[in-house]
């Protein structure tokens, strides 16, 4: 099977860049992500207190709307991945702006919108900052390393820690069962 798809253009991705960033501009809020949580800001009525605002966040949907204008909300819709409600928070900034942070159930994937009904982004652009493996909590770190370690292996043609594993079992067993010919078998 071979692959005809062509590498776009300068032209074709100036173009495609354009079109995300104003789409992402027309969108009521801002927002960013790290690879733990999605940040959502947007910009309400100055003097707005937090009495005055409907802020529901459920494991897979949001709506942020003022009580006296419930059917224009700032953000409403299906998230795009389940979130971790007890450890997702929002705050009203100065009276005139709301932070909203969602916590990622799934924290090595980067989301392409926050509401499946708003434009995506292309995630393979984003350009993650450098952190350090000991600023990740334990099981987030083990995962990274086995990745990491994985990606090396294969870039030198050895086998990644799962095959690894397999082959381990298998010597293991055929060590245990010295009476069985495996000579002929095939192991994929």
């Amino acid at each position: 099977m071979t692959d005809n798809t062509k590498e776009p253009t300068k032209e074709e991705e100036a173009a495609v860049i354009a079109k995300e960033k104003a789409e992402q501009e027309a969108l009521p809020y801002k927002w960013s992500q790290v690879l733990e949580e999605v940040t959502v800001v947007l910009e309400v009525p100055a003097g707005t207190r937090s009495r005055d605002l409907i802020v529901d966040i459920n494991r897979t949907s949001i709506v942020v709307a003022l009580k006296n204008a419930a059917d224009k909300p700032f953000i409403s819709g299906e998230l795009y991945k389940e979130i971790k409600v007890d450890d997702s928070t929002w705050t009203l900034d100065d009276q005139k702006e709301i932070t909203i942070t969602l916590a990622k159930v799934n924290k090595i994937e980067w989301w392409p919108h926050v509401i499946t009904s708003a434009p995506k982004i292309d995630v393979k652009r984003i350009q993650p900052e450098n952190s350090k493996l000991s600023d990740l909590d334990d099981e987030t770190r083990s995962m990274v390393e086995k990745m990491m370690f994985d990606q090396q292996q294969k870039q030198l043609g050895k086998p990644t820690s799962d095959e690894q594993k397999k082959q381990d079992i298998l010597k293991k067993f055929q060590a245990q069962h010295p009476e069985l010919d495996f000579s002929q078998a095939k192991f994929s």
